[in-house]
């Protein structure tokens, strides 16, 4: 089963953090269970149809501020197994929130 996990946190500078996740990203990788992983660029773009019309409206967005986000797809046995990857990633960067969707 595969998932994708798309994260926002508050933006940390903290050495110690960089060092843990290098440890996480190496130990899933190494394990096979990370598939590829990566920053995102937060304010974006909104796209919406309606009626045959495409309206693209860009960020960057009010609640990004101060914000950091990222995205990580899973190759894993159960949806168990990605929610215990989302615990630990969470144990490591402090509060946030998570999106996790298992994509075909």
């Amino acid at each position: 089963m595969r998932y994708l996990l798309t994260n926002v946190s508050e933006r940390r500078d903290d050495p110690n953090l960089h060092a843990e996740m290098g440890k996480f990203i190496r130990e899933l990788t190494e394990a096979g269970t990370l598939l590829a992983t990566g920053g995102m660029e937060l304010g974006g773009s909104i796209l919406t149809s309606a009626g045959g019309e495409l309206t693209v409206t860009d960020g960057p967005f009010a609640e990004a501020k101060e914000m950091a986000g990222g995205f990580a797809l899973v190759e894993v046995a159960s949806r168990e197994e990605a929610l215990e990857i989302a615990r630990r990633f969470f144990a490591i960067i402090g509060d946030g929130e998570s999106h996790m969707r298992q994509v075909f």
